[in-house]
C-alpha cells in the first residue's frame, strides 16, 4: 500500500525562523561546513532583516504542522552585465528537505517557487554554489555551470 503525502506549501515567516535557522544548522552540517562559531544569532539578524525588506523569501513544505523542506532566495544587484541586463540577481540557498522526504518531488517543487519570485523580482538569472547532491536537480531544472557556480537564466 502507497502512502500518499498531504504535502502543502507556504511562504516562510518571522515566526518559522527557529525551525528554519535548525534545519539550515543541519543541512550545512551534512555539506560538510566547520562548525567554528554559533551561526545561529547571524542567520536570525539575517533573515529577520532581509524578510523584513523583502530581499529574501523562502518557501516551506509542511507535512502537517512540521517543515519537511525548505528554500531560499535572496536578492542582489549588481551592475548591469550583457547576461542579465537588470543587474538584479537571485542567490539561491537553503534548499533542505529532510531525509525522510526525499526523491518525492518536494525540492523541485520548492524550487520552482522560489524561482517565480525571482522571475517576479525582475531578476535576470538565478545562481547558487550547488552541493554535490544538488547538482542533479539544479542542472535537471535548466541551470547550466559557469565557472564555480550554477546558473539558471530567466
Amino acid at each position: 500500500m502507497e502512502i500518499i503525502l498531504a504535502i502543502t506549501y507556504r511562504k516562510l515567516t518571522e515566526e518559522d525562523l527557529d525551525a528554519f535557522i535548525s534545519m539550515r544548522i543541519v543541512q550545512l552540517r551534512e555539506e560538510g561546513a566547520t562548525e567554528d562559531i554559533d551561526l545561529v544569532p547571524a542567520l536570525r539578524d539575517y533573515y529577520h532583516r532581509h524578510l523584513s525588506d523583502g530581499t529574501f523569501v523562502s518557501w516551506l513544505a509542511l507535512d502537517g504542522d512540521k517543515i519537511i523542506g525548505t528554500s531560499g532566495m535572496s536578492f542582489v544587484e549588481k551592475p548591469p552585465y550583457f547576461g542579465c541586463p537588470s543587474g538584479k540577481l537571485g542567490l539561491l540557498s537553503s534548499m533542505f528537505t529532510d531525509p525522510d522526504y526525499r526523491r518525492k518531488g518536494i525540492a523541485i517543487e520548492l524550487l520552482g517557487r522560489v524561482i517565480k519570485e525571482a522571475r517576479d523580482y525582475g531578476c535576470g538569472a538565478v545562481q547558487i554554489t550547488a552541493s554535490d547532491m544538488g547538482t542533479k536537480l539544479y542542472s535537471a531544472y535548466g541551470f547550466v555551470f559557469n565557472g564555480n557556480f550554477m546558473q539558471y537564466n530567466l
